[in-house]
């Protein structure tokens, strides 16, 4: 084997991890998050977790890929630690999905249609109907198509690559030598361990032992405990992704870790008592790809039989693992293991950003409430939301930016720069809340109160400001266009009220009805409210900009008022003639 081959060898092993990688990443595109949403929800019993598990692995074709998704949830408390422990049985018997694929490599015999079913046959076609796609489509969707198909491709080229680089090896004395000391089951273990860890895939390392099985050297007796390792070291990517996490993701991924290592232990332990009895005469035969992941799927389905009805153990044997100390910190999070899954992620920031809606909604709810009663507690409440909602910003905003510079679908980059251009005015919401809330107090404290006129004009302005904060939190969460459109219509109604209302007060001031103290309490009250209006505007603007692809936004405020079907004008005399001063 010349410095050639060993450079083909490389370049094989390269493009088959570039291939499998980027075929990952399609699968995970195409599947819109729709997968990871269905593993975080479809969970409530271990058997449904370990075939949502098994599911989502065979479709993203990494089961390492699945366990760190696991160990973000569990981290960000979406997932109990024992529903997890299902999802990473399943995701182990889902990876073998992969060894069954490239199996297809083996595949011999002069007919058309097996000749057709090699990879060398079919793969060139798949490069071009996906470079197709990619090129010439303008549908995200194909073009995720077309990255997987590509991807397919180089992954199908890489291991031809690589099995034709190392057939020269089967002439070599020495390296037979090498691969006969794997028959010794801790070398075996110890080999496929040390791959698979460095590489961070058992599917790769997988893919690289059935390469090297063309030489013909590979025996089962060196095959079996070299794949019994490989799904060992697989477990170094979850052990590594949990570093920083809280108690219960480490637990999870210790759950892995024992999950293969027990099942590894305890199915050597039982095949070679059965071969000193036996003395199974297959050992010493030759293996090929196909019979790699017959071994690889009898291993994994064996090792989930025996232990998934002893799950409750594992979670025991990971809680006295990891045992309590101190409590958790509740402060909200999103799992930094999720950016390796944009789609994921994406999702993840969706909820809490709907979170911090719903909160800041409430804490205006809870503001203007006070103006009808006083209440201590609910002050603090008011201010306490105020904190938690600049503490989701902050999360938020440093995550979102983090997320926009990976690779994105064109629907998951819309809904990231949504989520930007929003979280600032959820938070000023909250503020101006507290600033109301500090009116009031201020009122409470000096033993001040407003006049019955000026007490009946607030009420109708805040009855629609309850309107418009309702309505922009709906149309947020729910991503409801039609609802959107109609938030500047009421918010070009509140401040014509303002305006009214700041002119009355004058009136009053002059009148001698309304002292100087209460008139600045008023005037600090009306500029919130009319604020907080603004920002509900804001949000509204931002939605419906990012789904005509319009980001002018004067521009579409002014259309938006001088609209030719009238619908702005008609919204705004309907809400013109609900909300009439008294």
């Amino acid at each position: 084997m010349d410095i050639f081959a060993v450079l083909t060898l490389l370049g094989g092993l390269a493009l088959f991890l570039f291939g499998m990688n980027t075929m990952g990443d399609g699968l995970e595109k195409l599947s819109g998050g729709k997968l990871e949403q269905m593993l975080e929800k479809l969970t409530n019993s271990t058997f449904k977790g370990f075939m949502v598990g098994m599911l989502v692995t065979a479709v993203i074709q990494s089961s390492s890929a699945t366990t760190v998704m696991v160990v973000g949830f569990v981290n960000s408390g979406i997932m109990k630690l024992s529903r997890a422990i299902g999802v990473i049985m399943g995701a182990n018997v889902g990876t073998t999905v992969t060894a069954w694929i490239l199996s297809l490599t083996g595949i011999s015999g002069d007919s058309f249609l097996l000749k057709m079913l090699k990879p060398t046959s079919f793969s060139p076609i798949l490069a071009v109907i996906g470079i197709i796609f990619i090129m010439f489509c303008k549908s995200q969707k194909k073009k995720d198509i077309g990255t997987i198909l590509v991807g397919f491709a180089i992954l199908m080229f890489g291991m031809d690559s690589m099995s034709s680089a190392v057939e020269p090896l089967a002439e070599i004395p020495e390296f037979r030598d090498l691969l006969l000391m794997f028959s010794n089951p801790l070398f075996g273990i110890l080999a496929g361990m040390i791959l698979t860890a460095i590489i961070q895939s058992s599917s790769a390392s997988v893919g690289i032992l059935q390469a090297l099985s063309v030489t013909g050297s590979i025996t089962y007796a060196s095959a079996i405990p070299i794949i019994m390792g490989q799904n060992i070291g697989t477990c170094v990517t979850a052990l590594l992704s949990c570093i920083g996490a809280k108690k219960n993701a480490k637990r999870a991924a210790f759950v892995h870790l024992y999950f293969n290592i027990i099942g590894s232990v305890v199915l050597l332990i039982v095949f070679y008592t059965l071969n000193a009895f036996l003395h199974f005469t297959f050992l010493d035969d030759a293996v090929n790809p196909a019979s790699i992941a017959i071994v690889h799927s009898i291993f994994n389905i064996a090792a989930t039989a025996l232990l998934l009805p002893f799950n409750k153990v594992l979670e025991k044997l990971a809680c006295l693992t990891i045992r309590d100390k101190d409590e958790d910190n509740d402060t909200p999070c999103i799992d930094e293991r999720f950016l390796n899954t944009p789609a994921v992620a994406t999702a993840q920031c969706v909820t809490m950003c709907n979170k911090m809606a719903v909160l800041s909604e409430q804490t205006i709810t809870d503001a203007c409430s006070l103006l009808a009663k006083y209440r201590p507690e609910l002050e603090a409440s008011i201010i306490d939301n105020e904190k938690l909602i600049d503490t989701y910003e902050d999360v938020l905003g440093t995550y979102l930016v983090k997320l926009s510079s990976k690779s994105l679908t064109t629907d998951d980059s819309a809904e990231t720069s949504k989520m930007l251009h929003s979280i600032g005015d959820f938070e000023r919401i909250s503020d101006h809340a507290v600033n109301i809330q500090k009116s009031v107090k201020e009122m409470h404290e000096k033993k001040i109160f407003f006049s019955q006129d000026a007490i009946n004009e607030i009420d109708v302005l805040i009855c629609a400001l309850i309107e418009i904060v309702d309505n922009t939190t709906k149309a947020y969460t729910k991503n409801d266009i039609e609802l959107a459109k109609r938030i500047e219509p009421l918010e070009q109604v509140i401040d014509k009220l303002v305006n009214e209302l700041k002119l009355r007060h004058i009136k009053r001031l002059r009148d001698g009805k309304c002292t100087i103290e209460l008139g600045f309490i008023f005037s600090d009250l009306l500029t919130s409210i009319e604020r907080i209006s603004d920002h509900c505007s804001n949000i509204a603007v931002c939605m419906i900009q990012l789904e005509e692809e319009s980001f002018e936004t004067h521009e579409y405020l002014y259309e938006v008022k001088h609209d030719d079907d009238g619908s702005f004008k008609n919204e705004y005399k309907e809400y013109r003639s609900k909300y009439v001063l008294p």
